[in-house]
């Protein structure tokens, strides 16, 4: 993994167009989510959509997670099912800057403990993302996080964590999805952050799929939400916002 960054205004342009790329995708990609489906259909549509924008995706940046899948599940034959969850996870490439933005979304009508995990996962996201801003610290943003998940009753995934990103996807800092306030490194202007909170209703602990992504140990239901964001002195900038 690299070295965290400092952006200079002339690349956090390029990610802001990049940014913007991406919401419109991920916005065509959501449309098209209906029961019947497959994950492989939306990953041809995704590699459409991504060139007729200009911009590039590799083969293992778009990740289709169902039910209790987490994260970095490839497309594959599954069929969507009414009552799934489905998370769209996708990094694209424009202009040699990374942006990161996944969401997760109904098949057909779901059931209202459900519909709470994708709002309080969502609302989540957006209590993380108020805290990066210059001078609080990455503790900060994990504590928002998890103090919020846990209060309504569901769990944070702790094994995987949001990240930094710009001239590759992964770049430092780790920002993990639990922490305390005032602790790990201190957030300065410019920083590039990808936060992305992983919520199951169960325990929250992970185990491997044979296809190399991440399910549920105890296979409840997760979700995910994340978005590209800039630290600036005005707040932080979301990059991926619809």
């Amino acid at each position: 993994m690299k070295r965290k960054r400092i952006c200079r205004k002339k690349e956090i342009e390029i990610l802001r167009s990049g940014g913007k790329i991406l919401a419109k995708i991920i916005e065509k990609l959501k449309k098209e989510v209906r029961p019947g489906i497959t994950t492989e259909y939306l990953d041809k549509l995704a590699e459409e959509f991504v060139s007729s924008f200009g911009a590039r995706k590799e083969k293992e940046m778009f990740c289709t997670s169902v039910n209790e899948e987490i994260a970095h599940v490839p497309p594959s034959n599954r069929k969507l099912k009414a009552g799934d969850i489905l998370s769209l996870d996708l990094a694209i490439k424009f202009k040699g800057y990374y942006t990161d933005m996944a969401i997760t979304v109904p098949v057909g009508k779901i059931d209202e403990k459900t519909k709470k995990l994708l709002e309080i996962t969502k609302e989540a996201l957006e209590l993380g993302i108020k805290q990066a801003k210059p001078g609080n610290r990455i503790g900060d943003i994990g504590y928002a996080i998890q103090k919020y998940v846990e209060k309504n009753g569901f769990a944070v995934i702790k094994e995987l964590t949001g990240h930094g990103i710009g001239k590759e996807v992964h770049e430092k800092p780790w920002v993990p999805n639990y922490g305390k306030p005032g602790m790990g490194l201190k957030l300065k202007e410019g920083m590039i952050l990808a936060i992305e909170p992983l919520v199951a209703t169960g325990k929250g602990r992970i185990k491997n799929t044979e296809d190399g992504g991440y399910k549920t140990a105890d296979n409840s239901l997760s979700c995910h939400f994340e978005h590209t964001i800039v630290i600036t002195n005005e707040g932080p900038d979301i990059l991926t916002k619809i």
